[in-house]
């Protein structure tokens, strides 16, 4: 046998291994998904308590491996800023450890009856909640989204399926690794949350065409790998791909809560999706109010990027390109217009928005309702900033992501958008007559 058929064939074996891998972990998924699905509430929370003090218990076991992926992070070409969010110390697993607390603490949706009614022939008829079944959940960098994937998975009776990136493989099998050692002495099954064991990217392109076994796909991270994980699915993906969020400034506001506001929406997180990447400037305020916002976000090291209206008021603002109203920056930078009224604000929004978060400042009733009734986003502010558009913020206690989708779920998904409904009819011996 020549050395490439020798190479060819083991290229072969590895793919048929790598396959039988993948529907291995869809298989068990599965199957526990169907005892998940009847787990006590009481079962889960226990699990969840035992977890949050397992990760303080064996924090050093934590770093030691967490120390490992930062010192090969160079290596694999990350930021600096991706570093920081790679690494963890002990305020990091502190947290960690709250947020499984946070979500043992939250009600359990499952079982959770949505509407009952009695009908005129008898029948009782109830809309309940049940689990979606297994959640494939794909993300870079952050370790601690191992951790809150698999608790809100597992409390909204879930089976999870978890897929971190390369550059966090050692951080991510260890806290696997402690989150499954708890699963033993609670009654929940074992293979409830499974990590995939390989850093090798054609496991995702798998497992994404197992639709007989995984339920939904969650990818969280980068456009590139959201376009992908959509495009190679089988079964839904709760997606969003970018975070193209505007603030506007309508003729009748109060301009220091403006700047306050814009201030927070660009500033506070500037790397975040939720946050502001466009400033709109009703006309008839934009004199008074761009050289005031422009000396604040400059004074915060932000670029503005304005249109001749813009500029001409604040001359200092570079020139904005047609491909600055459609990029999600995630810097300190912020395209800036001027409109002339609140439908054409209306109207930019919905040219360039990406449908995730868009904010009015506004003391006009009439201009909030249809600012709210027309800009088409998973949330929209009045008075508010951007930022608001979390999970905890919004009072879910804590999520999964945030979906630009109509269907099944929109804007933050906590446990209640990780679950599905199904219809119970009790009958007493009730047939359909013809109608």
């Amino acid at each position: 046998m020549t050395s490439a058929t020798e190479a060819m064939k083991r290229t072969n074996e590895n793919a048929i291994d790598l396959a039988s891998l993948c529907r291995d972990l869809g298989e068990q998924a599965k199957a526990a998904s169907r005892q998940l699905a009847i787990a006590q509430g009481c079962a889960k929370n226990e699990w969840l308590t035992r977890s949050a003090r397992a990760l303080i218990e064996r924090q050093d076991e934590i770093l030691a491996a967490n120390a490992r992926d930062v010192a090969a992070a160079p290596e694999l070409g990350l930021s600096g800023a991706a570093i920081d969010r790679l690494t963890l110390d002990r305020k990091r697993i502190d947290a960690m450890a709250i947020a499984l607390l946070e979500v043992a603490a939250l009600p359990d949706p499952i079982g959770e009856v949505v509407t009952s009614s009695r009908r005129p022939n008898g029948l009782e008829v109830r809309q309940a909640r049940v689990p979606l079944g297994v959640v494939f959940m794909i993300y870079e960098s952050r370790p601690n989204v191992t951790v809150d994937a698999a608790a809100l998975c597992v409390k909204s009776g879930n089976a999870a399926i978890l897929r971190g990136g390369k550059e966090a493989i050692h951080t991510n099998r260890m806290l696997h690794r402690i989150l499954a050692d708890e699963l033993a002495g609670t009654g929940l099954p074992q293979r409830a949350v499974q990590l995939v064991p390989t850093t090798d990217r054609a496991a995702v392109g798998m497992l994404l065409g197992l639709p007989e076994f995984i339920d939904l796909a969650i990818p969280r991270g980068g456009e590139s790998l959201i376009r992908r994980v959509a495009a190679e699915a089988r079964m839904p993906v709760l997606k969003h791909y970018q975070g193209i969020c505007h603030v506007y400034v309508d003729a009748h506001s109060d301009l220091d809560m403006a700047i306050k506001i814009t201030l927070n929406a660009k500033v506070q997180r500037p790397a975040v999706c939720n946050a502001a990447e466009t400033l709109l400037v009703h006309r008839t305020v934009a004199a008074e109010f761009l050289p005031r916002a422009a000396q604040a976000l400059v004074k915060e090291g932000v670029e503005l990027r304005g249109d001749p209206a813009a500029r001409a008021i604040v001359p200092a603002m570079t020139p904005a390109k047609p491909a600055d109203w459609d990029t999600e920056f995630l810097d300190k930078i912020l395209a800036v217009a001027v409109v002339e009224s609140i439908d054409e604000a209306i109207d930019h929004i919905t040219r360039h928005g990406s449908g995730h978060t868009d904010a009015i400042i506004t003391s006009d009733l009439a201009a909030a309702r249809r600012f709210t009734a027309m800009v088409d986003s998973s949330a929209v502010m009045v008075n508010a900033s951007t930022r608001f558009n979390d999970g905890g913020q919004l009072g879910l206690g804590a999520e999964i992501g945030i979906s630009t989708d109509k269907i099944h779920a929109r804007g933050p998904c906590g446990l209640r958008e990780l679950t599905s409904t199904k219809w119970i009819v009790i009958g007493d011996g009730h047939v359909r007559g013809e109608s």
